[in-house]
């Protein structure tokens, strides 16, 4: 019999650090080293998620409950879910549906040689059978998944595939709903494309592009400023100059006239 004493015991488990394989730097290149998991955060939340109830991680067990045994549990690369208790997830170091309340509304999984296989086959199972909402795959060669990008939706506690695009370029993309960004594979490389612009979500590069911009606009106003500043000084000299002129050959005409009248 479970007591609440021992409820209670349980909900406070931590979950130990999950294995890393020696392929992981896969994720890594993908997710990490190009910011793509950073620049995600900040879109959703400039589109109006709440920082303190949205939860971007990965790496970390997925657990439909807390519990001291961890295999058969799945590791996702990168997993989102609105409406939850980051803080909840730091002190058990897991997402454990029972204490959030939801499963996870988006999970992706990145390629490698070791999961590949796993990820289309015993993760997408799991993945389902817990119930997020949308399970995403992405394989920069497409050798390890059979196909270089994937996603299933749940539908009626069902995954049903995705359609996918392929663009004019030979990219690969598919709306993801959960997001509300298009997931695309482009020249193998993972990127989030906004659907209201068609264009990428802003980056690191993009964010310097727009310092370096403001930076130039704010110098050549100061350009104008200072150009326009010197041209009233011109402008004041002039008339100083024309008004000293006037005066001096009032002086002179006053001469003239005085010179004529005493003569």
């Amino acid at each position: 019999m479970t007591t609440a004493k021992s409820r209670a015991a349980q909900s406070q488990i931590t979950f130990p650090d999950p294995d890393r394989m020696p392929d992981d730097m896969t994720t890594f290149e993908h997710l990490a080293a190009t910011g793509n998991a950073y620049h995600l955060l900040q879109h959703l939340i400039q589109q109006g998620s709440d920082r303190a109830t949205t939860l971007l991680t990965g790496e970390h067990f997925l657990s439909p409950a807390p519990t001291k045994i961890t295999k058969g549990l799945r590791i996702p690369d990168l997993l989102v879910a609105f409406d939850v208790d980051p803080a909840a997830f730091k002190q058990t170091n897991a997402y454990v549906i029972s204490q959030q309340g939801k499963p996870p509304d988006f999970v992706l999984e990145v390629a490698s040689a070791s999961t590949g296989r796993r990820d289309v086959g015993e993760k997408r199972d799991y993945y389902e059978r817990i119930g997020v909402a949308e399970f995403w795959r992405f394989d920069e060669t497409g050798r390890f998944h059979g196909a270089r990008l994937g996603g299933d939706r749940l539908v009626d506690g069902r995954y049903q595939p995705v359609e996918l695009e392929v663009l004019a370029s030979g990219d690969l993309q598919g709306y993801c709903v959960v997001l509300n960004l298009y997931l695309r594979w482009e020249d193998g490389q993972l990127g989030w494309y906004d659907p209201a612009t068609n264009r990428h979500i802003p980056t690191f590069e993009a964010e310097r592009a727009a310092r370096i911009e403001s930076d130039a606009a704010l110098m050549e106003s100061d350009t104008a400023l200072q150009m326009e500043r010197a041209a009233l000084q011109v402008e004041r000299a002039a008339r100083l100059e024309a008004e000293a002129r006037r005066v001096e050959l009032e002086a002179e005409n006053r001469r003239l006239r005085e010179a004529a009248d005493s003569a």
